[in-house]
């Protein structure tokens, strides 16, 4: 192997890494959104799907995952990413897969990103005790005393990243960029989208 080839792969192996996870009906705008803006940043992103296959979204957009979430989930991400959609998340609390993979994340002080509908996948799992999050309204109680619900459009609380729907969903993929990557790289990347 040559040094060029050898600098190649330990580039490779150096780089952050994050996986969101996409069921039948998730939210392809909070999805998309992650996805484009995390690689536009220099993330190696594996989009995942419970089940092989295409996967359709919650407004008709097709999905085609990079691999299939039980090939990939004893991985170890820097991030690991729920999108929202009601029966995209309904699908997602009911994995077993999805459950051992984001306690195991939180666990070893790595990020978790939950959107939309998604903290109720976290609630469900018993993952939101003596947090700070927000949701969709509704998704989630905003009275619950297991935790501080906030109407933020994105709520940091240590290694959970949490926002409210698809109108936040650019803060939302901006966050976790940031999370990642640091704030230049956000800066760099969210110039170059023209916000403003």
């Amino acid at each position: 192997m040559h040094l060029h080839e050898v600098a190649l792969v330990v580039h490779a192996w150096t780089m952050k890494r994050a996986v969101i996870i996409v069921a039948e009906g998730c939210e392809e705008l909070e999805a998309v959104t992650v996805i484009d803006v995390l690689r536009r940043g220099g993330i190696v992103v594996d989009v995942a799907g419970l089940t092989a296959g295409s996967v359709t979204a919650s407004r008709g957009v097709v999905l085609v995952p990079d691999v299939v979430l039980s090939d990939v989930a004893d991985r170890l991400y820097d991030l690991v990413v729920l999108p929202g959609g009601a029966s995209g998340t309904d699908r997602l609390a009911q994995s077993a897969t999805v459950a051992e993979l984001v306690r195991r994340q939180l666990d070893s002080g790595r990020d978790v990103g939950a959107i939309c509908a998604a903290p109720k996948v976290l609630r469900n799992f018993g993952l939101l005790a003596a947090r700070t999050v927000t949701s969709y309204p509704g998704a989630i109680p905003e009275e619950d005393p297991d935790y501080t619900y906030s109407a933020a459009p994105v709520v940091v609380d240590g290694h959970l990243i949490t926002s409210r729907g698809p109108g936040t969903a650019l803060d939302f993929a901006l966050a976790l960029l940031e999370r990642l990557a640091g704030a230049e790289v956000r800066a760099r990347v969210e110039a170059g989208l023209v916000r403003a």
